[in-house]
């Protein structure tokens, strides 16, 4: 860790002058808040300095799972955030990059909408109770009640994947047809959370709509020397749609989220999406897609001990508003544990000869590539088709600390049409281990999947945003 201190120390004093500006005062700050956590051995080393180097800002270490088969990504990211009588703004910058070669990029803005009090009465965060904070202190994170303003997200963000699993089309395809390619795709766009209405009758009860605009580019390329053949020497554009060429893509999306809490212990996240996917220079790829989501999580403890606190106005390097610290370490020590069941539908639809190109199709098995764990039993990618449907069960609790347990049952299927899916010929997982919740850091899981006619696996994955915060933009 004394390395990385050393690094953040010097970026600061090579960017100090005289006359100090204000992201200069907070590099400042930051090089002597690292110092002081890094500046001894000992089990300080591992908590407070890790803590700092992983979450403190504008600077701090950016790590995460690539997406599956492209290992761990490790890279920088520099947060910066300023608020004014009626926005709260933040950018965040990353890099990172696995030894596998695989790599991610990506520039995002957050802009939130904040009536100022003398226009709305409700307030977006509540601060903690005691003196300001002196000039040279960095504010401590807000004991917040957060309502739902309207959240601007813009990103621009390139990803290189070396090793993407192909293995044919379809609910019955098998371990023979395995195959590799690998990919790179660019995402320029942006997207927006619209609150429209709130029940006070029933706590947590938005209704918010859901936009968002995307230019999608998309390169596809054979990959030589793995364990099983590259992409093209088994394939077809006839059987692997989209193979043969990639156009660009304009995508748009419009939805619907409503997230009751009922009770202090029910919590309902209901989410409903209609997308478009347009390719002017090649409309037979062009395609539309609804997807519904029904997500039901039950607290053991209630919903204010256990429930994750909404983050769509936080960036995905941030893990606190405003530029406030991070949640302490002994935050996550309370005791928490949740059930959860989850309904997830997916329908594509095209016209004449139009065809959703294999890219773009949602998959089931291991964890697909937006590093989402279903069907955890099979291979990563193993199932892919236009049409999805998944059933999914969870139980989570403390067990000491900021350490976990997560058990998982999953029923699922893909469908190359609409009028194949259903509840019949459902493929079945199980998965259970241990999960991370450490202050800011990412959580982490480390799960064993059993139960399919294909074997285990062995699943370890670290959310590449911290505490959850709002989302990168998915790849499929």
């Amino acid at each position: 860790m004394r390395w990385c201190a050393v690094f953040v120390l010097c970026l600061v004093s090579a960017l100090a002058l005289a006359q100090e500006s204000a992201l200069q005062a907070d590099l400042r700050r930051e090089g002597e808040r690292v110092s002081d956590a890094c500046n001894e051995f000992g089990f300080k080393i591992v908590t407070g300095c890790a803590y700092e180097l992983f979450t403190d800002h504008p600077l701090h270490i950016a790590a995460g799972s690539m997406p599956p088969q492209n290992g761990f990504g490790l890279g920088q990211a520099f947060v910066w955030s300023k608020n004014t009588r009626n926005w709260r703004m933040s950018w965040d910058v990353d890099a990172v990059g696995s030894f596998s070669g695989a790599w991610r990029a990506g520039g995002y803005m957050t802009m939130v909408h904040t009536p100022h009090p003398a226009k709305s009465p409700i307030s977006v965060t509540i601060p903690t109770a005691g003196e300001p904070p002196k000039q040279d202190e960095k504010p401590k994170a807000a004991n917040s009640f957060t309502h739902l303003y309207t959240v601007f997200n813009l990103y621009a963000q390139s990803i290189s994947l070396n090793k993407l699993n192909y293995f044919g089309l379809g609910n019955d395809s098998t371990l023979a047809g395995a195959s590799v390619f690998g990919m790179t795709q660019t995402i320029v766009g942006g997207s927006v959370i619209k609150p429209v209405y709130e029940w006070a009758a029933i706590r947590g009860l938005h209704l918010a709509l859901l936009g968002e605009v995307n230019g999608r580019f998309v390169d596809l390329r054979g990959e030589q020397g793995q364990s099983v053949p590259s992409i093209e020497t088994l394939y077809t554009n006839a059987t692997a749609p989209g193979l043969s060429s990639q156009p660009g893509f304009f995508q748009m999306s419009e939805g619907l989220r409503i997230t009751p809490v009922i009770a202090d212990y029910l919590q309902l996240n209901y989410m409903g999406k209609f997308e478009q996917f347009f390719a002017p220079s090649s409309s037979s790829n062009s395609f539309l897609r609804w997807t519904v989501d029904l997500n039901h999580t039950f607290y053991l403890y209630g919903y204010t001990q256990s429930a994750p606190k909404n983050t769509d106005g936080v960036g995905p390097d941030s893990c606190a508003p405003g530029g406030e610290t991070c949640p302490e370490i002994s935050h996550s020590r309370n005791l928490y544990g949740s059930m959860g069941v989850r309904l997830l539908l997916s329908e594509s639809m095209t016209s004449g000869t139009s065809v959703v190109p294999f890219y773009f199709q949602q998959t089931l098995g291991g964890s697909d590539i937006n590093s989402a764990l279903a069907l955890g039993s099979y291979q990563d990618y193993r199932f892919r088709a236009p049409n999805l449907l998944l059933l999914q069960e969870n139980f989570e609790h403390s067990i000491w600390g900021p350490f976990g347990l997560k058990l998982m049952a999953d029923e699922g299927r893909v469908a190359l049409t609409r009028s194949q899916v259903g509840f019949s010929h459902l493929k079945h997982s199980f998965a259970g281990g241990l999960t991370l919740r450490a202050g800011g850091f990412p959580m982490v899981f480390l799960m064993f999947a059993w139960g399919g006619p294909e074997g285990h696996h062995n699943i370890v994955n670290m959310n590449t945003s911290l505490l959850g915060g709002s989302a990168r933009p998915l790849l499929d």
